[in-house]
């Protein structure tokens, strides 16, 4: 069994150090696609993190549906595909004990797993805190992809693992789906996401707390609506899926081992 991770980046200085140090124990392979418009430091941490991991690689692509392709030959392998975006941070200790139940076996007969997810509104590394809203009730938008229970995934995708076409092996269809964040609290959660969905991700952004557009909603808008929708602070769909339930502060110092500051140049965050 292996766990082969895909990594979308735009503009991610601010934790891509983080969540690719978070994720570095669990994963056999580690493959970074940068969106060619990244204007920051994102490729050069990237670089700096190569050095240290040979598991990590670094791709530069024109558009994220170049991704997919780069994880269809895993397909009726014993590969769990792990996709993970420049926003999402993991428990990297609960990611430790997460793995042997997948060596194990626990989840062989599920094709997609989704976990816990607070999806932040603030952090502060000062205290170790993070307010935001908990999934569930948000929706889970943890990407890991049993590519065992397939003989295919064909494009075209939009992004990988979005879109496209499933051949399923016997016994197994999309609707086997392990919802983990159903069963289990927040805090007891080995399989966790911090979803930095609400924060400034980097120093090109110039707004407090921005919302970024989904790729969905770079790449498949007409771009006479994006020239009408500069204003990238509010974006609807994220803001339905990812606000429901109450405002809830949670202990996030798991995320941050030692304490770290996210990318080496802020120590702590209160947006």
């Amino acid at each position: 069994m292996q766990i082969v991770c895909i990594v979308l980046v735009r503009n991610e200085e601010r934790f891509i150090a983080t969540v690719l140090g978070n994720i570095v124990d669990f994963c056999d392979k580690i493959i970074v696609v940068d969106d060619v418009k990244t204007r920051d430091e994102t490729g050069s941490i990237v670089r700096k993190m190569m050095e240290r991991h040979d598991k990590i690689s670094y791709v530069v692509t024109k558009h994220p549906r170049e991704s997919h392709p780069m994880i269809q030959q895993y397909a009726g392998t014993d590969t769990w595909i792990f996709a993970v975006d420049g926003d999402e941070i993991y428990d990297p200790e609960g990611l430790r004990r997460f793995r042997p139940r997948l060596e194990a076996g626990e989840f062989d007969n599920w094709f997609c797993i989704f976990g816990n997810v607070l999806n932040a509104k603030t952090v502060d590394l000062s205290t170790g805190t993070a307010e935001g809203y908990l999934a569930p009730p948000c929706r889970s938008m943890t990407k890991l992809y049993n590519f065992a229970a397939i003989d295919a995934w064909d494009g075209p995708c939009n992004e990988r693992l979005h879109g496209g076409t499933i051949r399923f092996r016997p016994g197994y269809d999309e609707s086997l789906r392990c919802d983990i964040h159903q069963e289990i609290n927040w805090r007891e959660a080995d399989f966790r996401c911090l979803h930095t969905c609400f924060i400034t991700r980097s120093r090109v952004e110039k707004r407090i707390q921005s919302v970024r557009w989904n790729i969905s909603d770079r790449t498949e808008m007409p771009w006479w609506r994006r020239l009408l929708r500069r204003d990238t602070s509010f974006v609807p769909w994220k803001l339905q899926k990812y606000t429901r339930g109450e405002l809830v502060r949670e202990d996030v110092r798991a995320f941050f081992p030692g304490g770290q500051a996210c990318d080496g140049f802020l120590t702590g965050m209160t947006d």
